[in-house]
């Protein structure tokens, strides 16, 4: 298990990493923090109205379905958005390069991550 401490500095060897962050989505407030390249602080406040959003159109449409990731694709960065699959209403928000990322290779560790990640 590792703490939210070491989940980030774990992300942050992922080629291309910029910043990450695991939040709380019924506050919007970030749990822990790591890198630079983007204002952490809003960008928790906003991914979470991006998640609750999501979440709401699941519903209105009857889908029985859990969000694996969200992925927002800019012309620079990729942002992922991993809901955590062992504490409910936490994300993990990862941003990374473009140019220098793998994309599949950075949703895996996403994903890995929400694994070893202790509360």
């Amino acid at each position: 298990m590792a703490s939210v401490k070491q989940t980030l500095e774990d992300l942050m060897n992922v080629d291309g990493a910029m910043c990450a962050a695991v939040v709380d989505s019924a506050s919007g407030m970030m749990l822990g923090s790591i890198g630079t390249g983007v204002d952490l602080e809003v960008a928790a406040a906003g991914n979470t109205e991006v998640v609750r959003a999501k979440m709401k159109v699941m519903r209105a449409l009857g889908l029985n379905d859990l969000i694996e990731d969200i992925l927002i694709t800019l012309g620079k960065q990729y942002h992922i958005i991993r809901p955590s699959a062992r504490k409910e209403g936490v994300f993990i928000y990862f941003v990374l390069d473009k140019q220098r990322a793998n994309l599949a290779m950075a949703r895996r560790k996403t994903l890995d991550i929400d694994k070893e990640l202790m509360f």
